[in-house]
């Protein structure tokens, strides 16, 4: 009796999927909250990220009027230590990619 081995076959790995979930950003949204003002939240965008105070304003505002806003985006790392220092701020953050 004569045994065949199973035929080879070549599986190819798609190429670029995992290169694109590495590339994909990650974004931080700051979400509207009853509690802090609205000043206090424009100066944390300031002092956090370098903003002008007029950035800094349309981005609260946004918080403000939308419940949300992206206020950083990067590197999954960036955006997880951006928002721990929007909760060490007292901000409610979260991150997700784009």
């Amino acid at each position: 009796m004569t045994t065949l081995a199973p035929a080879e076959v070549e599986v190819e790995q798609p190429h670029g999927a995992d290169e694109v979930e590495h590339d994909r950003s990650w974004i931080v949204i700051v979400w509207n909250d009853p509690i802090n003002l609205m000043s206090y939240v424009t100066l944390v965008f300031q002092k956090l990220f370098g903003y002008d105070r007029a950035k800094a304003t349309k981005l609260m505002l946004q918080v403000h009027n939308d419940g949300k806003a992206v206020v950083s985006s990067g590197t999954r790392e960036k955006a997880e230590y951006d928002v721990a220092r929007l909760h060490a701020h007292g901000l409610w953050a979260t991150m997700r990619q784009d």
